[in-house]
């Protein structure tokens, strides 16, 4: 499991937590993760840390949801080629057994267990998870033969040839791991699998075109977290059944304030009456006052709202406070600790 990068697309939110380890619909984004490697039958994850790695053990320990885990870190950042190297020091499998490697930041419902049996069935040496997406220069592009066979990896470009994409599984063979480069910077994207297939190795595309999302944006990872709430994606992690709001233990909620849209208020958290909170993230301790407006956008723990704020697309950091009035919109984001006073940012022109 790669959970080693910086999350700087969700920063101030990733300042002090891990992307992987951000609330995401009640639990750190990876308990949906792993919950979903014990149900394909993963008894065993290791995880390749970098950023904050300290927190990782800290967050999950030896075992969770049934499956066992163990860390290894980089001492500097490899790449995503060269951590799945270094992460390969802690595996216990022989040269031709498969090992699945998942990202950290990616949301799937895809079948698992079918992409292994097509890795397995075909003896390839690398089988890709591909899925299809309407603008594809932003991933990595992937071209397959009629047999399902990749014959091109283009990362990131301007012309694809091919809507079908890189959704960030992989089932490698553990000798095609033991290939890469040790203790030096790796892309699998640009290097490894260019050149297992230049030299003729058998990689695979497993094409699958369910429920896929990369959540490494603020905008992604919103709409990641109502999904799971909303049961558009099902999650055994899920502290809660599937509907409009998830409210843990310990938030108050008024009863003449609006929650919908698949939000999520967190412990100890607070709305008041009149307030409204559609498809958003109160982390816990955060408190919306009467009268605000919050619309797809990220709360930090113990970050305040007040009263007839409105907040639309906006993150606010751990313990940022917005004063009255205020109108945060179109991507603002509010550093930790930050005080807005009233009326200080306004789109409209009445006050």
């Amino acid at each position: 499991m790669l959970v080693g990068g910086q999350g700087t697309r969700l920063r101030p939110l990733t300042i002090s937590t891990p992307k992987p380890l951000l609330p995401t619909a009640g639990v750190a984004f990876l308990a949906h993760q792993l919950a979903r490697a014990h149900a394909a039958g993963v008894t065993r994850i290791v995880f390749a840390t970098s950023y904050r790695a300290e927190m990782f053990e800290a967050a999950f320990g030896e075992k969770a949801f049934g499956v066992e885990l163990d860390y290894v870190s980089e001492a500097r950042p490899l790449g995503t080629g060269g951590a799945i190297r270094n992460a390969a020091r802690a595996l216990r499998s022989e040269p031709d057994d498969p090992i699945l490697i998942l990202n950290g930041d990616i949301l799937s419902g895809h079948d698992v267990r079918a992409q292994v049996a097509l890795h397995t069935g075909a003896d390839a040496d690398v089988t890709l998870h591909l899925t299809t997406v309407e603008d594809p220069s932003r991933y990595g592009v992937v071209t397959t033969d009629g047999d399902g066979r990749v014959t091109a990896f283009l990362e990131k470009t301007n012309r694809p040839p091919t809507k079908q994409i890189n959704a960030g599984c992989y089932v490698f063979r553990r000798s095609a791991i033991d290939g890469i480069a040790d203790g030096e910077v790796v892309s699998v994207e640009r290097e490894t699998f260019p050149g297992l297939i230049s030299s003729g190795r058998l990689v695979m595309g497993y094409v699958e075109s369910g429920y896929w999302l990369d959540v490494g944006t603020p905008q992604a990872f919103v709409r990641g977290s109502r999904d799971l709430v909303r049961g558009e994606i099902a999650s055994a992690a899920m502290p809660g059944e599937p509907g409009e709001r998830l409210v843990l233990d310990g938030a108050v909620v008024s009863p003449r304030a609006v929650v919908r849209g698949g939000t999520t208020v967190g412990r100890g958290a607070e709305i008041e009456g009149g307030a409204t909170v559609i498809g958003s993230i109160l982390q816990d301790g955060a408190f919306v006052a009467e009268g605000a407006t919050v619309r797809d956008s990220v709360i930090g723990r113990g970050a305040r709202v007040g009263a007839g704020a409105l907040l639309d697309g906006a993150i606010l950091g751990d313990g940022a406070s917005v004063g009255p009035g205020n109108e945060l919109c179109g991507g603002l984001r509010l550093w930790p600790g930050i005080s807005l006073p009233p009326t200080a940012v306004r789109f409209s022109p009445d006050a």
